[in-house]
């Protein structure tokens, strides 16, 4: 399921369910290092998930300036992220990482999006791009991960 998040008018709107979306993710890393067999993949997912950590973070200071609601919990679509990890674990690591790759591309989309966003102050943009940069790096190792595990 693709993400609309990014498509948001109001810029406090867009760090809101940027704040989803992390949650979201933290949750469906959280639920991949609990199933990941190989020791080596968990501690790079676990890398990943520290990323996704220090984002929430500039979020949440993002949010307090722009007076943003800062939701303390994912939403519905966390089931989908780590339901789609969990069913993936029944057929192991390569599958897993495939599951966390689509999470992953929503997240790219999110941020392509929210760094061209019309009301996102300078310092926004930056740390937009940076997540950006963040997101495409871990999707991209999801991929080359899954075709070798």
């Amino acid at each position: 399921m693709a993400t609309t998040v990014g498509t948001e008018d109001r810029i406090t709107d867009l760090v809101t369910n940027l704040i989803l979306l992390e949650r979201d993710a933290i949750a469906a890393y959280e639920s991949t290092i609990s199933r990941l067999s190989d020791p080596i993949l968990a501690a790079q997912v676990e890398a990943f998930r520290q990323d996704h950590l220090q984002h929430l973070d500039v979020l949440n200071e993002i949010a307090a300036e722009t007076g943003a609601e800062a939701p303390l919990e994912g939403d519905m679509k966390q089931m989908l992220t780590t339901g789609k990890v969990a069913l993936a674990g029944l057929l192991g690591d390569s599958t897993i990482l495939k599951a966390m790759r689509t999470n992953e591309e929503d997240t790219v989309t999110a941020y392509e999006r929210a760094s061209t966003h019309a009301d996102a102050l300078p310092k926004s943009v930056a740390f937009f791009r940076k997540a950006l940069a963040d997101e495409q790096r871990h999707r991209d190792w999801m991929i080359g991960a899954s075709e070798t595990a």
